[in-house]
């Protein structure tokens, strides 16, 4: 049985969400609803889910990938399943660096729903054409990496090349641990790299950074 935690900002969603998840499939099982991250957060380690639906309406807030990669390094068998109302609203490559498992469309089907939370339950990628035709545009109008990298990456990414750790980066730029390891997977998504060596070689050889 996949154990199924719905989080929704509106209450309507999430009563509509955990009916369609409850009664359509024998293999999922609703054990609770939360609506937001916060929420989650508290209740999750008594719910013990095995995936989250998640639907934080039509323009999700930047800090919610940030929130998401907290969760998952606590709960780091825990899956995500997100409803977007609009491709165009949400930032894939962040979602996919915080640890996001499937993406379907507001205007999904119960079928497709469920298909999904099955899915990423075994350890596949849901993506649903629209978000996968956006994904493809944006790498055919994407230029370097320059337009990509935050100011606050950039700096990361300098200190990676001046050999420092996640801790003392930490504390030079005054923000938490949790926070840098978001920075250096963002990073790494952008760069197309899966180390801080290769993200710092190919930093230098863009001109991103200097050593």
């Amino acid at each position: 049985m996949i154990r199924v935690v719905v989080v929704a900002t509106s209450p309507v969603v999430r009563v509509g969400l955990a009916a369609v998840v409850g009664s359509a499939n024998s293999q999922l099982t609703v054990v609770g609803s939360a609506a937001d991250l916060d929420s989650l957060t508290r209740e999750i380690g008594e719910l013990q889910p095995d995936v989250v639906l998640l639907d934080l309406g039509s323009n999700p807030q930047p800090s919610i990938w940030e929130k998401l990669l907290l969760i998952q390094e606590e709960q780091d068998s825990l899956e995500f399943l997100m409803i977007v109302e609009e491709p165009e609203t949400i930032d894939l490559e962040a979602a996919i660096s915080s640890g996001i498992r499937g993406i379907l469309p507001g205007e999904s089907t119960e079928s497709e729903i469920i298909a999904g939370l099955i899915a990423i339950a075994q350890g596949l990628i849901v993506l649903h054409p629209d978000f996968l035709d956006l994904l493809s545009f944006r790498e055919k109008v994407a230029t370097t990496p320059v337009i990509t990298l935050t100011p606050r990456e950039i700096e990361v990414l300098e200190m990676l090349g001046s050999g420092l750790g996640n801790k003392a980066i930490a504390k030079q730029l005054q923000i938490s641990e949790h926070t840098v390891k978001f920075h250096i997977s963002s990073i790494f998504q952008k760069l197309a790299v899966s180390s801080r060596t290769e993200a710092v070689t190919v930093g230098v050889r863009l001109g991103l950074i200097m050593l």
